[in-house]
């Protein structure tokens, strides 16, 4: 709940309580009804009504939510009827026959188990929109099918919206199966807007051990084949974890502090940045389903005893694997990470949650406007490193032709200087695996740490693979390093407090050890801008990773795919208050050596030594720009990347925004393994910025390659 609506909420009372004369020209007039009022008015929801006097809004307060409700704010309120209501109880009954006599709220067992009840009826059903943002009205619902709310409910939960009912336009659920009533939403109020639920929101808040567990008890379909293969690997204890109870307790008490007065410490903008609430874990499976088992001539149902040996024969004699790199025992000890099963189960998991709307950003492509969207444009990727005991890499996708989000597809793009940059075909071998995220069998809602999403063709890291991978340019926005950033909704959250803009991660040193790709010296000051939603900068994504002080950082990098010579490539935005770094790269992060000279973040791109000149229209004179600026160590920024999605080659490669992307490093890299990067300032100010937006691993079969030069986008 935001403190400026309590401390409003306060006011309120005091002045209710009052005898004495008041000013009425400043005072906030109710002219229509608030969300309370409004529900106290219709008796469908007087069952509703009474549970929000009851309910308080945390443990710590006796102030209740209506009190709230009726109190000035921005609230989105998912009302449930008195009939939902019931029917609720009678469910809770019936599944749970020891905590109630019978299906009202008089028999309850324990007055606890009835509070918990309650609470789950009232906290989800409700999302404050904080004090800058509007509730949600319908047209403001997410757009994509299953897509989740931004803001978290008053439980911590995302809700999502199913508006893709074939044969029923104007259907709306909520959660999947909580259906919104055609004629009774986007009720206006004074303090928020009101839509009557048919049915209670009450997420089971299961993990996806649970989840997978229940499958494997009950025999579900769809998930069966995966899910034995899951626990035999011994992953459910991993898949248990919800969240970091030494972090919560440690944020509880005071100890992981915000960083006030952010201009005061050399940021160039901001005012507080805030330490995120939680430290959640979470982890996203692409599975393949048990109907493409069966077409396998599998029994998903078969003893796990007899089915396992017989899939890891499978993923053999298929070669789900790499015979170049991946050395693995095929006995039945699944749970080693030497295990060909286990090499197989673990590249279809990320150590992150992911839901439908956040597979890949869509922000500011070219050709894309956030604005107004006129559909996709360009390809967006990201690049993540899936779990298991080493980390290999898997490859999201999404172009204006793949009919979705894909997994490690290779499209071939007009990329020329004067292409659309847009995908023209993809071969039959690298179409890669469409993810499902429309069907009834993409569970994205009901697992509280986990989303599972059904894949159209086997997964897998071959040697095509891994030679598709290695042949192309990788692209990593800063913030998609750090699994923590996913898992916590930091990264390109859609909101604009400044909880939400400038998010300050702790220091490793003296605070806490947040983001576990990062290290961090005691004297800097590390802040995640999320610029994204409040800005318009040609930044990959349009959010930036900042820090002050004598900052020393270091950053765990995703491997690659395969052997060759590669270049390390270092972007940003120049400006007066940058500072002056030294880069390090390796493999050892106890012995990195130094990767180049130091970078003058203050110098722009129209600096001497670097040998830039704008664009021109003789393309064979633009290629010689670009060859002298690489013999200065340096390339003109993205063309790909650009304000709102421009197509202005202004505001992309030759605009007044200083972005160059620095070569920092060139060599041998091997895959599966993890290398480093080190940031540190080599300048006598503690005021100046670190300043981060993307990297890139180039192989050289494509920055020197005499028959295609590397594309400019």
């Amino acid at each position: 709940m935001r403190k400026n609506n309590l401390i409003t909420l306060i006011c309120l009372l005091l002045l209710t309580g009052c005898k004495e004369e008041v000013d009425t020209s400043v005072r906030y007039v109710f002219k229509h009804d608030t969300v309370l009022s409004y529900l106290q008015k219709h008796g469908t929801y007087s069952e509703y009504a009474s549970l929000l006097k009851q309910q308080p809004i945390s443990k710590y307060t006796q102030t209740t939510l209506a009190q709230i409700l009726s109190a000035r704010g921005s609230y989105t309120v998912f009302a449930p009827t008195n009939e939902a209501i019931d029917a609720y109880l009678r469910t809770v009954w019936e599944e749970n026959p020891d905590l109630m006599r019978g299906p009202t709220w008089d028999d309850f067992i324990s007055l606890h188990k009835r509070d918990s009840i309650r609470q789950v009826i009232v906290l989800n059903s409700i999302i404050d929109s904080g004090d800058y943002e509007d509730a949600y009205e319908t047209w403001a619902f997410p757009e994509k099918d299953k897509a989740e709310f931004p803001r978290t409910n008053l439980m911590d939960h995302k809700l999502a919206v199913h508006n893709n009912i074939a044969g029923y336009p104007d259907s709306l659920y909520i959660n999947g199966n909580c259906p919104v009533n055609a004629l009774q939403r986007d009720i206006r109020c004074l303090n928020g807007v009101i839509h009557q639920m048919e049915k209670v929101i009450a997420p089971k808040d299961i993990t996806a051990s649970i989840y997978i567990q229940e499958i494997l008890n009950e025999g579900k379909e769809g998930f069966l084949m995966m899910s034995k293969a899951i626990q035999a690997c011994g992953l459910l204890d991993t898949l248990s974890v919800i969240r970091d109870e030494v972090y919560e307790d440690r944020y509880l008490r005071g100890l992981v502090p915000d960083l006030v007065g952010m201009t005061g410490w050399g940021f160039a903008e901001g005012n507080t940045g805030y330490v995120p609430q939680h430290r959640l874990y979470g982890f996203t499976i692409f599975s393949e389903t048990d109907e493409f088992w069966r077409s396998q001539g599998f029994d998903p149902h078969e003893s796990s005893t007899t089915l396992l040996p017989k899939l890891q024969d499978w993923i053999l004699q298929n070669e789900q694997y790499s015979q170049e790199y991946d050395t693995f025992t095929t006995g039945e000890d699944y749970e080693s990470p030497q295990n060909l099963l286990n090499l197989w189960t673990t590249y279809h998991i990320l150590p992150m949650r992911i839901p439908v709307n956040r597979l890949v950003f869509h922000n500011n492509e070219y050709g894309y406007n956030r604005d107004n969207p006129r559909g996709y444009t360009i390809p967006v990727c990201e690049y993540y490193p899936t779990m298991g005991g080493k980390p290999r890499l898997l490859k999201i996708i999404e172009t204006s032709q793949s009919n979705g989000v894909c997994l490690n597809r290779f499209p071939n793009l007009d990329n020329g200087r004067h292409g659309t940059g847009l995908e023209v075909s993809c071969d039959p071998d690298k179409v890669g695996c469409r993810i499902d995220t429309e069907s009834d069998q993409a569970i994205v809602n009901d697992i509280v740490n986990c989303c599972i999403y059904p894949i159209d063709a086997p997964l897998a890291l071959t040697d095509a693979v891994r030679n598709n991978l290695g042949r192309q340019r990788m692209r990593f926005d800063g913030m998609s390093l750090f699994p923590e950033a996913m898992n916590n909704d930091i990264r390109l959250k859609q909101a604009t407090e400044e909880r939400y803009v400038h998010v300050h991660m702790p220091n490793t040193v003296t605070s806490y050890n947040y983001l576990e790709g990062m290290q961090m010296s005691e004297q800097t000051h590390f802040v995640y801008y999320n610029t994204g939603w409040t800005e318009n900068w040609p930044n990959l994504n349009t959010d930036e990773m900042k820090a002050v002080g004598r900052f020393e950082i270091m950053l765990t990098l995703p491997p690659v795919a395969r052997r060759g010579i590669y270049e390390v490539r270092y972007e940003v935005l120049m400006t007066g208050k940058r500072g002056i770094l030294q880069i390090y790269f390796g493999d050892n992060p106890q012995n990195l050596p130094v990767a180049g000279i130091p970078i003058d973040l203050t110098k722009s791109f129209a600096f001497g030594r670097y040998a830039w000149e704008e664009d021109t229209e003789d393309d064979d004179y633009n290629a010689e720009i670009d060859k002298r600026m690489r013999n200065n160590g340096v390339m003109k920024g993205a063309l790909g990347i650009g304000m709102k999605g421009s197509t202005s080659d202004t505001q992309r490669r030759n605009g007044s925004f200083e972005n160059l992307r620095h070569i920092v490093w060139r060599g041998l890299m091997e895959p599966d393994r993890p290398y480093y990067i080190k940031l540190k300032s080599v300048i006598d100010d503690d005021h100046r910025e670190f300043y981060m937006d993307y990297l890139e691993f180039c192989p050289k079969e494509v920055y020197d390659n005499p028959e295609k030069p590397e594309d400019i986008w």
